[in-house]
């Protein structure tokens, strides 16, 4: 299984940007779908962004396309998730995931979850 670890979260201002990265260990994880989700307080974990194996493919969120950049590099084993022109309802932990199974369901079916990173936007 892939171990996750977030980081780059924080506070920022309504409009801000922020970078998230997801280290991860593992040979797989240049062979696997990785993906970002978000869990605001009292709701369900959402679908953010994916990311094929070889990057070659993304799909986002309606709420955040335009505004967030999901990327990878394997050669780091690390996908990143670029959040420009943030907003209050951005609000929520963010968690990777790996080798990413179903995404448009609730709750999502990924097999390997990070810790979280908190982003909090403020107006």
């Amino acid at each position: 299984q892939v171990q996750l670890v977030e980081s780059g979260g924080g506070l920022v201002q309504a409009g801000g940007s922020l970078r998230l990265s997801c280290a991860a260990s593992g040979r797989a994880f240049s062979s696997i779908t990785m993906g970002w989700f978000r869990q605001a307080p009292g709701k369900e974990r959402e679908f953010v962004a994916v990311i094929s194996w070889n990057g070659g493919g993304t799909y986002y969120a309606d709420s955040v396309k335009g505004r967030f950049t999901i990327s990878r590099d394997n050669a780091k084993n690390t996908v990143y998730l670029q959040m420009n022109s943030l907003k209050p309802e951005d609000t929520a932990v963010y968690y990777c995931g790996a080798d990413v199974q179903q995404f448009a369901i609730v709750p999502p079916r990924v097999n390997s979850w990070g810790q979280g990173t908190q982003v909090t936007v403020s107006s």
